[in-house]
């Protein structure tokens, strides 16, 4: 793995100024500049995207879940492609969104609209035989599944009902443990590696490391610890939602320099987490650019890395 940047500073270089003395404070921003965009001729992947249809008398939105709650009313493929294509984006994970339970039917059905395109992140029932519902879903080509804790405490959520044969499942077909969390669940994750070390495991969003604005190096170093398993990952993703919330996003540089030095890009991906990321003020462009133009540190053997190989070997291979 190179370790020096051929376009300024050293990672090390730009650890030390970014996030010294950080503490509790936001991470400064500092070695970064804008750089000639070289779209990857083999094309970018999108690890983290949500697709919905208006059409609910066809997909039914699942209980507690009504038409108002849907913002913005409509995200269909044709409408994310116009965001990924001017972008190189070639291949897109999609994440099946809240909105349909464990009804995964659209996503499914986009899935074998658009065969060279999507692979698939699922939510199943852990109650209802989830090891018989992963192999199900994994014939139709889902690759991972979405976990996340809503109101059990940190010390709980791994424990529940169904958990050990989901991660079984998982280590024994090779299908990603999909975490949406906050970072104060990051030790039981650490916990359920141990248990489970051929488990593959993707982080979402910097594990919401900065959703509060503040990036915190205790959380930082919790995430960091996750980088002795050798089959966990983190999506260098939502830059809307973190630290400063504003693009260019580049106060996120030392947070993604930091994740670098101690997973490797072959264990960091890229992901815009749309249309979240292409409403209120954001757009698609500026996401990418963080990765593919803004952060020098990056040598182009990492933007191949996080932008396609990663999501690539988690998700397509």
């Amino acid at each position: 793995m190179e370790t020096e940047s051929t376009h300024g500073l050293s990672r090390r270089a730009f650890l030390d100024a970014g996030l010294a003395g950080a503490g509790s404070c936001a991470l400064a921003a500092g070695g970064i500049r804008a750089l000639a965009d070289e779209p990857d001729p083999a094309g970018r992947i999108d690890a983290h995207v949500h697709v919905w249809t208006p059409d609910t008398d066809r997909y039914p939105l699942g209980p507690g879940y009504t038409k108002a709650r849907m913002r913005p009313p409509s995200f269909t493929p044709e409408q994310l492609f116009t965001h990924t294509r001017p972008c190189g984006v070639s291949r897109i994970v999609l994440i099946q969104m809240s909105f349909y339970k464990f009804d995964n039917s659209y996503m499914l059905a986009m899935m074998r609209k658009h065969r060279d395109v999507f692979s698939g992140v699922a939510v199943i029932d852990r109650a209802a035989k989830p090891r018989q519902k992963m192999l199900e879903l994994a014939e139709q080509g889902v690759r991972g599944f979405r976990l996340y804790p809503g109101k059990t405490p940190p010390d709980k959520w791994l424990d529940e009902l169904g958990m050990t044969a989901i991660w079984k499942c998982g280590a024994e077909r090779r299908l990603a443990m999909c975490l949406l969390m906050n970072p104060e669940y990051l030790p039981s994750v650490d916990a359920m590696c141990r248990r489970f070390p051929d488990t593959p495991v993707v982080i979402d969003h910097f594990a919401r490391i900065g959703m509060d604005g503040q990036i915190r190096k205790p959380d930082l170093d919790n995430l960091c610890r996750l980088a002795r398993h050798k089959n966990v990952c983190v999506k260098t993703s939502a830059a809307y939602a973190m630290g400063k919330k504003k693009a260019p996003y580049t106060d996120l540089g030392p947070m993604i320099a930091r994740l670098l030095e101690a997973f490797g890009p072959e264990r960091l991906m890229w992901a815009s987490d749309s249309p979240f990321q292409v409403v209120k003020g954001h757009n698609y462009r500026d996401s990418i650019d963080l990765i593919a133009r803004r952060l020098d540190f990056l040598t182009p053997a990492d933007r191949q890395w996080l932008l396609r190989k990663t999501a690539q070997r988690v998700f397509f291979d």
